[in-house]
This record gives structure tokens, C-alpha cells and sequence, in this order.
């Protein structure tokens, strides 16, 4: 009778050091990795020989998040016995928005900025050896309440679109307006790139808080230490209308 305990305990024993292993592994190596901040594509695209060259007016008119976009999150992690924090960062490709570019004589303002980012489609993009990082989004998102509050979205104020963007140039604009995450709608700024590539225009940017002015409390894990400074950041592609 007492064969059949003691290779029970072994057994058990077996599925504890490998699961120790595992830990050590994520925990207590090196192997990590991040990839790096949304930011614009290197490779802008010239127009033709044969196409007219933009001009400010040109630009006028409405404008949508295409395919190709993205937005997501990085906040930075601290495992048990290491000096040093990795960066976890989660992505989606579902986002959707508009804005209108108008004429207004001496500059161009860009007025119904919205947009939506669904929070339920963010997947994890960094990699740790030994740790399959869909558990942290499925943690991140009971944290964000996400059945209840499935997305988040941004409302931007009008601002001046810089000169020089018809031309092909990068140009950087502030954006404020309100962003609405977990529920809640705060004041934000966001530091936007922008540049025409072609018939399309690329926009990338970021802004940082801390998630508790949002109602959202950083994940309590036992042998990881989440920082409440959250940066959102995002690379779009917005087309004619």
C-alpha cells in the first residue's frame, strides 16, 4: 500500500521542481526582451515623378484609421531579486477613428479627432524565457474591467496642422484632449508625429500618466512588482474618407 504514496509524492515532487524551473527561468534570467516604441515607419514613401505635388488645401477634407494601426501600453515590471525593471508591452491592431482637416486660409486645422482603441484585443509583445505572457493579458484584463469597459478612446481638441507636412516633412504637433480609460475621463496631451507618405498619412505618439488617476490599480503578483506609470503609445495610418 505504501508503493503507490510513494510514487504519488515523487510524482508531485517531479511537478513542483518543474514548475519552480519554470519560475526561475522567468524570474531570475536574463532572457527578456522589448520591443521597441511605436514611432513612424523609416521608409516614407516618395511620391511619383508623374503625381502632383501635394499642397497645403490638398490636405483638406476627412480622414480614417486604416489597416496597419496600432496602439497599445508599457509599464514597467520588477521581478523578485532583480535590480533591474523590463518594460511589458501589449498591442492591438483593433483601432478605429476619424478627424477632419479643414481650410481655414492661412493654416489648416484638424478638428474631430476621435478615436478607439479595443482594449479586449491587446496581446503582450514582449518575451521573458519560461513564461507564456498571455496569462499577464488575461491579468491585465480583469484589471481594466474590460467586460465592462471594453474600450478606450481619445477625443481631441482642434488644433493647427504644421506647415511643411504637405511637403513631405515630419512635423510634430501637442494634441490635448480628453482620453477615457476603465470608465473615467481625464485631461491628456498627447506628442504626436506626423507625415505624409504618399495618398496617406502617418501619425505616431505617446503620453504617460499613472494608471490609479484612471481607477486602475497595478496588478498585485507575488513575485512581481508593477509600477503605476503606465505610457500609451500608438503608430497610425489615416486615408481619405
Amino acid at each position: 500500500m505504501r508503493k503507490p504514496l510513494v510514487i504519488g509524492a515523487a510524482l508531485v515532487g517531479v511537478v513542483v521542481l518543474l514548475g519552480l524551473g519554470g519560475a526561475y527561468a522567468y524570474f531570475f534570467s536574463g532572457l527578456r526582451s522589448t520591443p521597441k516604441p511605436l514611432a513612424l515607419s523609416t521608409a516614407a514613401t516618395s511620391p511619383s515623378a508623374s503625381a502632383p505635388a501635394a499642397t497645403a488645401a490638398s490636405l483638406a477634407g476627412a480622414w480614417k484609421v486604416a489597416t496597419g494601426s496600432q496602439a497599445g501600453y508599457r509599464v514597467r515590471e520588477q521581478f523578485a531579486g532583480q535590480t533591474s525593471q523590463h518594460d511589458a508591452v501589449s498591442r492591438t491592431s483593433t483601432v478605429n477613428g476619424s478627424l477632419t482637416i479643414q481650410d481655414a486660409g492661412s493654416e489648416l486645422r484638424a478638428n474631430g479627432l476621435q478615436f478607439t482603441v479595443s482594449l479586449a484585443d491587446l496581446q503582450s509583445q514582449d518575451t521573458v524565457a519560461g513564461l507564456n505572457v498571455a496569462n499577464r493579458d488575461r491579468i491585465v484584463s480583469r484589471t481594466l474591467a474590460v467586460t465592462q469597459y471594453p474600450n478606450a478612446a481619445f477625443q481631441g481638441d482642434a488644433v493647427t496642422v504644421p506647415a511643411g507636412l504637405e511637403n513631405g516633412q515630419t512635423a510634430t504637433v501637442s494634441v490635448p484632449g480628453q482620453l477615457t480609460v476603465h470608465g473615467v475621463t481625464k485631461p491628456e496631451t498627447l506628442s504626436v508625429q506626423l507625415r505624409l507618405s504618399g495618398s496617406q498619412v502617418q501619425a505616431a505618439g505617446s503620453t504617460s500618466f499613472a494608471m490609479t488617476d484612471f481607477g486602475v490599480e497595478p496588478p498585485a503578483l507575488p513575485i512581481t512588482v508593477v509600477q503605476p506609470q503606465v505610457t500609451v503609445e500608438f503608430q497610425l495610418v489615416l486615408v481619405r474618407a
